[in-house]
């Protein structure tokens, strides 16, 4: 079995693969909209890719934040094909774009995590802030985490 490695969507294909994944969790299994899962943001993203051989199995995306919280990206999009979940996938896509971040000089991460999955995030050092609140009509918390 192929070694799972993380990087950066760079080909067409690869992001193709993250867009059928997040395709595939977010539109198929939780049921969210299409036209909410993909957006304008796609365009302008750092996007990150987990694959096993040549098959995508996992990806996550990273946006600047604007520049009153300057030093701050957003993390998010992060989705793993339902085979590969539990098996640290997440976690090395994650550490991915938390390595971009500092490599661009920035200092702090934020990410809206369903609720479900905030004791992951709280696992890679994220803290909660704020209230609870719904995000197309799913439980979110904001978490940040210094770099």
């Amino acid at each position: 079995m192929d070694e799972i490695r993380v990087k950066l969507a760079e080909t067409e294909a690869e992001l193709e693969g993250a867009i059928s994944v997040r395709l595939r969790v977010f539109v198929v299994e939780q049921q969210i909209p299409a036209e909410e899962e993909l957006d304008e943001a796609d365009a302008t993203a750092t996007h990150a890719v987990a694959l096993q051989g040549d098959e995508v199995i996992g990806t996550g995306r990273m946006l600047l934040v604007k520049e009153d919280e300057e030093g701050t990206c957003r993390i998010g999009r992060m989705a793993v094909d339902q085979a590969w979940r539990r098996h640290g996938v997440g976690g090395k896509i994650l550490e991915f774009l938390e390595g971009n971040a500092r490599e661009r000089g920035l200092t702090q991460t934020l990410l809206h995590a369903q609720e479900y999955v905030k004791s992951f995030y709280a696992g890679h050092g994220y803290l909660e802030r704020g209230e609870v609140f719904l995000e197309v009509d799913i439980p979110h918390v904001e978490m940040v985490k210094n770099l």
